[in-house]
């Protein structure tokens, strides 16, 4: 097996901020990092990896971890043990175990004549898989124009957690009054008082669907029992929901889960994510960073776990170098997609 590895820098088209970033101020490019595999046999897969500064990951840390990659090691035969023998280079660093994941399963996909999502026991349903759009951290008139440039999608997420909540809500509901809104505090709200405040206060807009990761990851199992008791609208869980070993948590503290493939170490953990949460009685979204296309697409071939999906990252950005799956005006659709086997992503074609 040959790795290949390449740092590419994704522009924004809006600066981007989330309560997380704290006061620092919205970013305008965020890397990701492609990686390629080839076997002797001219199978090749294709993976990429979002590093989340929330996590303490950067380009640089995912490319020292994928420096240190026998490739030797991997093989399109047999994921489990090659994934094994990433957990065995060091723990954590999900991002690089996840770009090498994709491409090991866009890899398998091919070589075995089917689409990502049937290689795992799935199915995509056309017409069925509906995203939402996220609008980050701004002023209240940069936030109001965006909601108007969004207008072509049916469902929006907002993230809170700065000091114009209010305002913000109020400039999107100019723009759109009646438009199904998702709110996202990533994790701002420090105390649960502050936390059900806040959700009392977002509860009187009928149009909110549900709000993400009202409090810290680290909160306590009792903060976050007390804060679900009393909560008027469902709470989904995002920084407190990494991979399947905090489904128990998630049980306790939240109606419902974000999974990302970042977070997960690829597609596989992702799917077992979704699994034991579903299983759990737990409602699912699939989430994403900022990501080009082959991550979102990657995310889209496990819609079939999910109920609600957030992947939008790469119509955030306006220098996708892939393309993959369609987002026809919110709603996820591989027609038209010329690849027809692993991930169905390939190089934009001017």
């Amino acid at each position: 097996m040959d790795l290949t590895f390449r740092r590419f820098d994704l522009q924004l088209r809006h600066s981007w901020a989330i309560a997380a970033d704290g006061p620092k101020p919205g970013r305008s490019i965020c890397p990701v990092i492609f990686v390629e595999l080839t076997d002797s046999r001219g199978c090749h897969g294709l993976g990429e990896g979002s590093p989340s500064s929330q996590y303490h990951e950067s380009a640089e840390t995912m490319a020292a971890f994928l420096a240190r990659v026998d490739a030797r090691r991997l093989s399109f035969d047999d994921v489990p043990a090659s994934m094994a023998y990433l957990d065995s280079i060091a723990p954590d660093n999900y991002p690089s175990k996840c770009a090498i994941n994709i491409a090991l399963i866009d890899g398998a996909a091919r070589a075995a004549g089917l689409p990502a999502c049937e290689y795992l026991g799935l199915k995509f349903e056309a017409g069925r898989h509906r995203t939402s759009f996220s609008i980050g951290l701004d002023l209240p008139d940069h936030i109001e124009r965006k909601v108007n440039e969004a207008a072509q999608y049916p469902v929006l997420k907002l993230k809170v957690g700065g000091p114009h909540d209010r305002e913000n809500l109020s400039a999107v509901r100019r723009a759109a009054p009646g438009k199904t809104l998702r709110v996202d505090a990533n994790a701002a709200w420090k105390t649960r008082e502050i936390a059900l405040e806040n959700i009392a206060w977002l509860a009187g807009d009928p149009g909110i669907e549900f709000v993400e990761q009202p409090m810290p990851a680290d909160a306590s199992l009792a903060d976050l029992e007390w804060l679900r008791a009393r909560s008027p609208l469902p709470l989904f869980a995002d920084e407190s929901y990494h991979s399947a070993r905090d489904v128990a948590r998630c049980v306790a503290g939240f109606h419902g889960v974000n999974v990302k493939l970042v977070k997960t170490g690829g597609l596989t953990g992702a799917h077992a994510a979704l699994t034991a949460a579903r299983a759990a009685g737990l409602k699912t979204m699939i989430g994403c960073m900022i990501e080009s296309s082959v991550l979102i697409t990657a995310g889209a071939h496990l819609a079939a776990l999910s109920d609600h999906l957030d992947l939008d990252g790469n119509v955030l950005t306006k220098n996708d170098p892939y393309e993959g799956v369609r987002n026809q005006d919110g709603v996820l659709s591989f027609q038209d997609v010329r690849e027809r086997f692993g991930l169905r992503v390939r190089l934009q074609t001017v």
